[in-house]
């Protein structure tokens, strides 16, 4: 201890060196700050810069501590002079007096050079450019008020500055690299988030809202309604001052701001929904069932209506956003369609409208992800909330469908739209389907075929109200079929309408009368009455006489009025063959029943111990076993 100090005072005396504290911060004539710092296990060389000319000035002192040696090692390096300066190792026994300095408990090594390192040290630092006297003495008052002093045995004071200021630039980085990559941060300022847009200037807003941003990247419990926390209001009027600023257009999404929104979004909105929230039936979200909602939706509306501004900036950059906005957010965003709250998907289904509009590269990806989505629920689970959202969509989509359709989108009809008439509950999205249905007809009429095709063949049989669903879907199909497409399917399709004709559920026959009503089907009607006749007029004929509801037998009556007018020979031709079918029904019914007689009485005539054969002996083998 005692020869340290006498190495500093020496040091004064020469000039070479002016210590102002035994904590190794030297400062020297050529007015660069020069901070000497040990070199052990939880330290690490520390980089300065000048304030003024922004020189990189590195000035380390490594400390190894053996049994019987202590290794020191300067080095100086100056970045704009561009001289590397040779290393010089001292080797001192462990037992020099010069080397042992303890503060605090804490043993610290102490450097005891020789004049002649003093005096080269001196003599390399003077080439260097002096700072003013002003810069010099601020530099100073600014590191010194930073100072954290203690006093130890001898009363020699020892400063923390290299460490105060450590901390404080590690702070500064730890809160711009915890959010984007170096690469994207270079020249964003970090700003205190919690000041108001008012209260900083016009530059500064742009890296105040990357900040609010930043500070809203945390997940909120909203589990506890009655569990308010100052954070979750803090976090509530900070998206609100976002949303007012992106509104006013005062926002600028360049890349920076684009990372910070679409990781806030991501992580706000982005999660798994419980399997509480989730219905037990196998049908998804019946038609009769409450809506549940989400219990944090204030602050989630707040981040989807910052999400839908920030797609629907006019200024936005798709090149730049796309490489956020990708395939793996697209998909979570898609995920999202499964929430209980009604209003959520409500939000997405604009939202993802927004996207697949603004972002060109992306829609076959959206078109193939909505595809796979309904494959899951049409042919595994049958349960999914968003169905009626996402179809909504495709509705708007389809109807901006270049003509001639692309194979690709016919195969999307075949494949996910048709095989939707499925799932029992089809009600709830029944609307929405068959406007996507009508229009790939109107933009293709010779799909009709196909598309009622895939109506028979899922046509319901036991569902009542599935089948007057059907029925309407048919109608407004047929109103958009030509009479070549009609012609190719009509004799099955009124094979079942006749069916439908005879329904027991006085809804369903009511609602397939109706048909007729319908200009254009009767009038495709009237044309092939020559093989739709045959097929309508027995199932009218049976309705009038055995059908039990009276508002069914009047539009039974209606129909074959019609009919006649249209063409009475056919129908009068068709009661004929119907009665002439009918006579021989009767005759085919009583020849089976005059069988059966027969039949009967011949058992009953014969006795029953004549029917049986008596058992037979088996004859005695000749040859001897």
């Amino acid at each position: 201890m005692t020869s340290a100090c006498n190495f500093l005072r020496q040091c004064h005396t020469h000039n070479s060196l002016q210590p102002r504290n035994p904590n190794f911060h030297l400062s020297w004539r050529s007015n660069i700050q020069v901070f000497i710092t040990f070199k052990n296990s939880n330290s690490n060389p520390f980089l300065f810069l000048d304030p003024e000319t922004n020189e990189k000035a590195k000035c380390c002192l490594y400390l190894k501590s053996k049994p019987f040696s202590q290794f020191f090692f300067f080095t100086f390096f100056f970045v704009k002079n561009l001289l590397f300066f040779p290393f010089f190792w001292l080797c001192f026994p462990y037992n020099s007096q010069s080397l042992s300095l303890t503060a605090q408990g804490t043993q610290a090594v102490f450097v005891a050079g020789s004049c002649f390192v003093a005096i080269m040290l001196k003599q390399i630092l003077s080439k260097l450019p002096r700072k003013s006297q002003k810069s010099d003495s601020s530099d100073s008052a600014g590191i010194d008020s930073g100072n954290h002093t203690s006093n130890s045995g001898n009363g020699v004071q020892c400063t923390n500055i290299g460490n105060s200021i450590s901390s404080r630039l590690s702070v500064v980085k730890r809160v711009s690299s915890a959010v984007f990559p170096a690469s994207i941060m270079a020249g964003v300022e970090a700003v205190e988030p919690n000041l108001s847009f008012k209260d900083v200037s016009n530059p500064q807003k742009q890296n105040l809202f990357i900040s609010k941003l930043n500070l809203c990247a945390e997940v909120s419990d909203f589990s506890d309604p009655d569990k308010t926390t100052a954070e979750q209001d803090l976090k509530r009027q900070t998206l609100i001052e976002l949303l007012d600023f992106v509104s006013s257009g005062s926002a600028k999404f360049n890349e920076p701001a684009i990372a910070a929104m679409c990781k806030m979004c991501a992580i706000n909105l982005f999660r798994v929904f419980p399997p509480k929230y989730r219905s037990n039936s196998t049908s998804g979200e019946a038609e009769d069932e409450e809506p549940m909602f989400d219990p944090g939706w204030s602050n989630l509306q707040l981040v989807y209506d910052l999400l839908l501004r920030f797609i629907s900036y006019s200024s936005l950059d798709a090149k730049v956003a796309k490489k956020y906005v990708d395939h793996s957010f697209i998909l979570r965003l898609l995920d999202l369609f499964e929430s209980e709250d009604p209003r959520e998907r409500d939000c997405l289904k604009t939202i993802l409208h927004r996207i697949y509009g603004k972002f060109m590269v992306h829609r076959p990806f959206v078109r193939k992800a909505v595809s796979n989505i309904i494959y899951r629920f049409v042919f595994e689970t049958e349960r999914h909330n968003g169905i009626a959202e996402l179809l909504e969509i495709f509705g708007s989509i389809i109807s901006g469908f270049a003509i001639p359709l692309k194979e690709e989108h016919k195969i999307f009809l075949w494949r996910a739209l048709i095989p939707l008439h499925k799932p029992k509950s089809v009600g709830v999205y029944h609307q929405q389907l068959t406007y996507c249905v009508v229009q790939f007809v109107d933009k293709d009429p010779k799909l009709a075929n196909s598309v009622i095709k895939g109506l028979l063949k899922y046509w319901p049989v036991t569902n009542s109200q599935k089948e007057l669903m059907f029925i309407s879907e048919l109608e407004e199909i047929l109103e958009m079929t030509s009479m070549a497409e009609f012609q190719k399917i009509m004799v099955p399709l009124f094979r079942r309408i006749a069916y439908c004709l005879n329904s027991s559920h006085y809804q369903v026959a009511e609602r397939a009368h109706l048909l007729w009503n319908n200009e254009h089907i009767l009038n495709l009607i009237t044309l092939n009455r020559q093989v739709i006749f045959p097929l309508i007029v027995p199932a009218i004929e049976r309705n009038s006489q055995h059908h039990w509801n009276q508002a069914v037998l009047n539009l039974t009556q209606n129909i074959r009025k019609m009919f006649c007018e249209m063409d009475e020979e056919l129908v009068l031709a068709c009661q004929h063959k119907l009665e002439e079918e009918s006579s021989q029904l009767s005759e085919a019914a009583e020849k089976r029943k005059l069988t059966w007689e027969r039949l009967e009485t011949a058992a009953g005539f014969q006795p029953v111990a004549g029917n049986i054969i008596p058992p037979v002996k088996p004859a005695p083998c000749a040859v001897a076993c």
